[in-house]
Order: C-alpha cells, then sequence, then structure tokens
C-alpha cells in the first residue's frame, strides 16, 4: 500500500490586503497547477458574497466556478461550499472566515485565510496551526511585508 504523503498546510495572515483580493489570486495560481479548488466559508451567505467577488474582481480574468448547491457542482474546477465535503473532487481546499474541516488529508494543499486585525480570528487559526501539525501536516506560516509580498515566517 503506497504511504500517504502529507497535506501541505498554509496560513495565509491578512492585515494589507482583504480575502477578496488574495484568494482570487491564489485560485488561479491552483488552477494554473492543473488543480480543482473547493472554497469553504462559515456561512451561505459568505458563499453568495465570495461568487460575486469572484466574477467581479479583475476585468481581465475569469475563474470557472459555482456553489455546491448548483445542480453539476462537481464538474466545476472551482466549488463554493459552506460545507465540509468535496463536491468536485479537489485537491486543495481555501478556508474563510473561520471555516475548518476535520480531515485535510485527502487534499495536496489546505490554505487557511484569516483576518489578522480579528482577535478571535487569529486565536482560531492559532488552534487550526496546531491541530494541523498534530495531525502530521506539513505547516507554514505566511504574512505580508511593508511592500505587499508575501514572505514565509514560519
Amino acid at each position: 500500500m503506497p504511504e500517504k504523503t502529507q497535506t501541505e498546510v498554509l496560513f495565509y495572515h491578512l492585515e494589507r490586503t482583504s480575502l477578496e483580493r488574495v484568494l482570487p489570486n491564489l485560485v488561479e495560481k491552483s488552477l494554473e497547477r492543473g488543480w480543482r479548488a473547493v472554497i469553504q466559508a462559515a456561512s451561505r451567505e459568505r458563499v453568495e458574497a465570495l461568487d460575486s467577488a469572484l466574477w467581479t474582481y479583475r476585468d481581465d480574468s475569469f475563474i470557472p466556478h459555482g456553489s455546491d448547491a448548483d445542480e453539476h457542482a462537481s464538474l466545476y474546477p472551482v466549488v463554493l461550499t459552506d460545507d465540509d465535503f468535496n463536491p468536485n473532487d479537489a485537491q486543495i481546499r481555501f478556508f474563510v472566515d473561520g471555516a475548518d474541516a476535520g480531515d485535510l488529508s485527502e487534499y495536496e494543499r489546505a490554505v487557511y485565510l484569516f483576518d489578522g486585525r480579528d482577535e478571535a480570528a487569529v486565536a482560531l487559526a492559532r488552534r487550526q496551526w496546531q491541530s494541523a501539525k498534530a495531525a502530521g501536516h506539513d505547516v507554514t506560516y505566511w504574512q505580508q511585508n511593508d511592500g505587499g509580498k508575501w514572505e514565509r515566517k514560519a
């Protein structure tokens, strides 16, 4: 039986740039790798807001996506959800607004994006970090420098 590789788990500490600006760029990079993606939010309302944001974030780009409520969600390269299942057999899962899932082992990568100006979000991210480390995943922490570039901090 082949040995399961660790899931790469990244934490993005958002302070200078909004989620609505960072998330689409990360999703685009995932699609360039040939990966399917799931974006999990904490509520159905947030799923709908992110759906709108992905349509309008940039005039010269298109991210093919839909919601898990759509009839053919399994066919979409990017699916938005507020649940913890993997409707499109994604290789990468994004967690926003405190969303979380228990088992990350089915993914190549999991990405937690959290608001660094919100103490509750920072505290939750710390707990999620500890949980991912305890599960044996390869965990890294990223923060923007003053110039807006992402730097690995841990």
